[in-house]
């Protein structure tokens, strides 16, 4: 899969509307009682950036942005403005001195935890038994895997990313009047990295 490290255009996302998506099939009895059965373990996020596009030289550089995707062929970074950072996060253990990033996400008894794998460069700090460590570890802005031989109970704040791909190979634009345009539907997928 191609992926570019590259961030959608910040000004256009603060206007999008979307966010995660579960996959469940739902069977009804003749007696009314459903059967549900859920496809996916973890969301995947859509997202609609039509509503974001407010200017002419917004809709110039999703043009040149789309351009440069090729559609639905290259993945990007996407900044999800109802869902960018984390506080006081767990790292989960891969072995070695490797640890992934997680977000998670508490409801009363319930614990969803979500892999982070595109951090924002400069945005992460680690801490070892609430202390901030400012050396001695390194983040791989591209995976999410943090690399360091400090032990102890080890947390993370961070802003992050949300890897996508245009759900589109189409960007059909309303010229509405002189210089102004509009569209209906530019969808965004969540893509697994």
């Amino acid at each position: 899969m191609s992926f570019v490290e590259v961030q959608f255009p910040t000004d256009i996302s603060y206007g999008a509307t979307g966010g995660p998506v579960f996959l469940t099939d739902v069977v009804t009895t003749v007696s009314g009682h459903e059967q549900r059965n859920s496809k996916w373990s973890q969301a995947r996020a859509r997202y609609n950036v039509a509503s974001g596009v407010k200017s002419e030289a917004q809709w110039q550089a999703l043009i040149a942005f789309f351009r440069a995707r090729r559609g639905k062929a290259a993945g990007f970074r996407f900044k999800d403005w109802s869902d960018f950072k984390a506080v006081n996060q767990p790292l989960v253990a891969l072995g070695g001195s490797e640890y992934q990033m997680v977000k998670r996400y508490v409801s009363g008894s319930v614990v969803s935890e979500r892999v982070i794998s595109k951090p924002v460069a400069g945005t992460v700090k680690l801490y070892k038994d609430s202390l901030q460590q400012v050396s001695g570890w390194s983040v791989d802005t591209a995976t999410g895997i943090i690399t360091t031989a400090i032990t102890g109970t080890l947390t993370v704040d961070y802003e992050f990313d949300v890897p996508v791909r245009f759900d589109t190979d189409e960007l059909a634009l309303s010229m509405d009047s002189y210089n102004a345009g509009s569209w209906s539907n530019i969808p965004l997928i969540e893509v697994r990295v």
